[in-house]
C-alpha cells in the first residue's frame, strides 16, 4: 500500500499537555495504521530539534515563547525556522493545521498553496474572551492572521457548531467547512471497579464526602476562580463536598494561596499535574465532574473523559459543550455565575447519579471514539489527494 506522506502542523505538542495537542497524538496514532505516515511539524519547547513520540515523528522549530508564562501559548517563529517550514511542507503529499490563528498555520498554509499541497485545516477553539487587552490582540490576529489561513484551507474541520459559527463570522467559506467532533480513548477512559475506595484512601478524601472533580489547566480562562467562588458558597450548606482539581497553570500558586485564606484546604484540594497514565484513576475517584469555562471552548475533551467514565457534568454554556449534554445526565449553568454553578453542584450532590453511569458509558460508546473521528478523517483526507 502506497502511503500518503502528511505533515501536521500544531503550535504545541506533547510532551507539551493540551486539548490539541492530545487531539494531534490520537488522531495521529491512528492514521499511522491506516496508510498515512504522519510527521508532526511544532515549535521547540524544551525538547530536540526532532524527536519520536510514542512512535509519532516530530519535527521542530525554533520560535519566541514569551506568551507562554503569561498563560498565552503562542509561539512566534524564527526567521531561521522558515527553512524547516519549507522543507517539511515540501516533502510531504498533504498539509493538516491545527489553530486558525497561529503563524504556524499561517506560515504552512502559505507554503502549501505555492507548492499545490491540499490544505486542511482544524479549528478548535472559539473566542477566547481574556477581558483585557488581550482581546484587541486576538481580534486583530484574527484579521491578520487567522483570515488568511481559513481563505487559504481546502477543507475546514470544526470540533463544534459553536467553532462553525465563530469562523463563519471570520468569513469562512460555508462550503468547505465541516463538523467532526472531538473523541475519547474509550480504552483509557471508563469505569473502574474498585478504584474510587483506593484513590480516597491516597488522597485522604473520606468515603462518605461527594466528590466533585475538574481538569484544567489553572488559567483565566478556564474558570479556576469561578469554580473555587462555587465552592465557598456550596460548602457552607454542604460541608461533605470535596473539590478535586487536576492540574497546572500559571495562576496556581495564586490559587493555592487563596484556598488557604478561605480555610477550604480539606474541601478544596489541587493535585498539581497528573500523568496521562493516572489521569483515568481521578475520574474514577469522583461523583461528578465540574467544567467552569469562561469562554473559549470549542468540544472540551476533559468532559468527554469523564463522562465516558460514567460521570454527569455540571458545566458553563460557552462553546460547544451543550451539543453533546442534555439534562438527562448533565446540567449547564450561565458562566462567570458562582451561584448559578454552585446550585448545580448541590442538586447533583443530593442525587442519586448512579442510574446515570451506565447510561453515560453507552452513549460515549455509541457516538464519540476516537476510532470514529479518525475513520471520517481520512475519508475527508481522500477527497483531497
Amino acid at each position: 500500500m502506497v502511503q500518503t506522506k502528511l505533515c501536521v502542523v500544531t503550535h504545541t505538542f506533547l510532551p507539551h499537555v493540551g486539548g490539541i495537542e492530545r487531539v494531534v497524538y490520537e488522531q495521529c496514532k491512528r492514521l499511522m495504521q491506516k496508510q498515512f505516515e504522519p510527521v508532526v511539524l511544532t515549535h521547540r519547547n524544551y525538547t530536540e530539534k526532532k524527536y519520536i513520540f510514542d512512535g509519532i515523528k516530530v519535527q521542530c522549530y525554533d520560535s519566541m515563547n514569551i506568551g507562554f508564562r503569561l498563560g498565552i501559548p503562542y509561539a512566534i517563529p524564527h526567521l531561521s525556522s522558515f527553512k524547516t517550514f519549507l522543507e517539511t511542507v515540501k516533502s510531504n503529499d498533504l498539509i493538516h493545521v491545527h489553530g486558525h490563528p497561529y503563524l504556524s498555520s499561517f506560515l504552512a498554509a502559505k507554503i502549501a498553496k505555492r507548492y499545490s499541497k491540499p490544505l486542511v485545516l482544524t479549528q478548535h477553539n472559539t473566542f477566547i474572551e481574556y477581558n483585557n487587552i488581550w482581546d484587541t490582540a486576538e481580534k486583530l490576529n484574527d484579521l491578520a492572521v487567522g483570515k488568511q489561513v481559513l481563505k487559504e484551507a481546502d477543507k475546514i474541520i470544526v470540533v463544534s457548531n459553536a467553532t462553525k459559527n465563530y469562523i463563519l463570522g471570520l468569513g469562512a467559506d460555508p462550503e468547505k467547512i465541516e463538523v467532526l467532533h472531538n473523541g475519547v480513548d474509550l480504552n483509557r477512559f471508563k469505569p473502574l471497579t474498585e478504584v474510587k475506595e483506593k484513590m480516597r484512601k491516597k488522597l485522604g478524601i473520606p468515603k462518605d464526602v461527594c466528590v466533585v472533580l475538574t481538569v484544567r489547566r489553572l488559567v483565566y480562562k478556564n474558570g479556576i476562580d469561578t469554580l473555587l467562588d462555587s465552592a465557598e458558597i456550596a460548602v457552607k450548606k454542604n460541608p461533605k463536598l470535596v473539590f478535586v482539581v487536576v492540574g497546572k497553570g500559571p495562576d496556581f500558586e495564586e490559587v493555592k494561596e487563596r484556598i488557604v485564606h478561605l480555610g477550604m484546604q480539606r474541601n478544596f484540594r489541587l493535585t498539581g499535574f497528573v500523568s496521562d497514565k493516572d489521569l483515568p484513576f481521578y475520574y474514577n475517584v469522583a461523583d461528578f465532574f465540574a467544567l467552569p469555562s469562561k469562554s473559549g471552548e470549542g468540544l472540551p475533551l476533559v468532559a468527554l473523559e469523564a463522562m465516558a467514565c460514567g460521570l454527569p457534568v455540571v458545566a458553563t454554556n460557552v462553546g460547544g459543550i451543550s451539543e453533546v449534554m442534555n439534562e438527562d445526565y448533565g446540567k449547564l449553568v450561565p458562566p462567570n455565575s458562582p451561584d448559578s454553578l454552585a446550585e448545580a453542584v448541590l442538586e447533583f450532590s443530593c442525587t442519586d447519579l448512579a442510574t446515570l453511569n451506565k447510561k453515560l458509558r453507552t452513549i460515549m460508546e455509541e457516538k464519540y471514539s476516537w476510532d470514529q473521528n479518525v475513520e471520517k478523517l481520512g475519508k475527508i483526507y481522500e477527497e483531497l489527494i
